[in-house]
């Protein structure tokens, strides 16, 4: 079985150490002894919060819900055993073809999932769906965890992204399949193919604050700094308190030169997630910004003068 190093869990989830660190201290994911290593539950685990951050439910909700579905429906591990959707405020779980919210414990049709099935009308105004296409909505279920499963070994990793091209066939609009095969893709260093899968996931649901970010990610990685910023911009646009988003902003303006510009993501950045060495290096680049610009003052016309003229 493959193991992964705290450094292997950060590189392929795109994520932040202080992220990490604090899902660890609310609960949400186990703390390991550092010559321990982690498993590929470990991965899906974290890859369910990382999509959950990017939605803005906060670390003690998701906590709560989680604790909630594993109650309600006997599970192990909620995260890593269904698919959590927003729904409001509050998560719903995808298991069986519904929506299960475990608060109320009340179910809901997947309507986001059963694309292609046929609604029917009956007598009491309750919509049902035809049984092949909720058939459909488990099947692509089933496959996905499959998919993500057999990116666990280096051996059986060329299956699942087989697998993710399946789901995709059978539902093109798969968001999370093409952000994982996106993934895979960015970690295999194919940036080409990566960028187009995260713009697909990006068309298939353009409410995907991840997409975006994950887009942005391989537009800086291959110096297209202009569209990089952009797509950093639609996921703030869409998650205004997405932290990771800010940060990956302040730096691509600073490397474009706009120092101002840049100050705005780090600040906002530093209250969003005030505490940490992310945060130590966001107030440190701000205050660099406001050290400079006490140096000059810009006259209304545009033009610079010394501040001590």
């Amino acid at each position: 079985m493959t193991r992964y190093s705290r450094q292997d869990l950060l590189r392929i989830l795109h994520l932040q150490p202080r992220q990490l660190a604090a899902w660890e201290r609310e609960g949400l994911f186990p703390i390991i002894e550092a010559d321990e290593q982690y498993s590929f539950e470990h991965l899906a685990r974290l890859r369910a919060l990382r999509e959950m951050r990017s939605k803005r439910i906060s670390a003690r909700s998701i906590k709560a819900q989680v604790d909630a579905m594993q109650r309600v429906a006997g599970m192990r591990n909620a995260l890593v055993e269904t698919s959590a959707v927003r729904r409001g405020a509050r998560l719903a779980f995808r298991h069986g073809g519904a929506l299960v919210d475990p608060l109320t414990q009340q179910l809901a049709f997947d309507f986001a999932n059963l694309s292609g099935g046929q609604l029917k009308v009956v007598r009491n105004g309750n919509p049902s769906f035809a049984a092949g296409a909720v058939q459909q909505a488990s099947q692509l279920q089933e496959m996905f965890a499959r998919a993500v499963q057999l990116e666990e070994n280096a051996a059986t990793l060329n299956d699942a992204m087989d697998l993710y091209d399946e789901i995709l066939e059978m539902k093109p609009d798969h968001a999370p399949a093409c952000i994982n095969l996106g993934t895979i893709h960015y970690n295999q260093r194919d940036f080409a193919m990566a960028e187009r899968m995260y713009r697909r996931a990006t068309e298939a649901d353009p409410s995907y604050a991840l997409a975006f970010f994950d887009l942005g990610n391989v537009l800086d990685e291959t110096q297209h700094l202009h569209d990089a910023i952009a797509a950093y911009q639609t996921a703030i646009k869409l998650v205004p308190q997405y932290a990771d988003a800010h940060y990956n902003l302040a730096l691509a303006f600073e490397r474009q030169g706009e120092r101002r510009r840049a100050l705005r993501h780090w600040m906002a950045y530093v209250r969003l997630d005030p505490i940490g060495p992310w945060a130590a290096h966001a107030k440190g680049q701000a205050r660099k910004i406001l050290a400079l610009e006490r140096l000059s003052i810009v006259s209304r016309s545009g033009m610079r003068v010394s501040a001590a003229s």
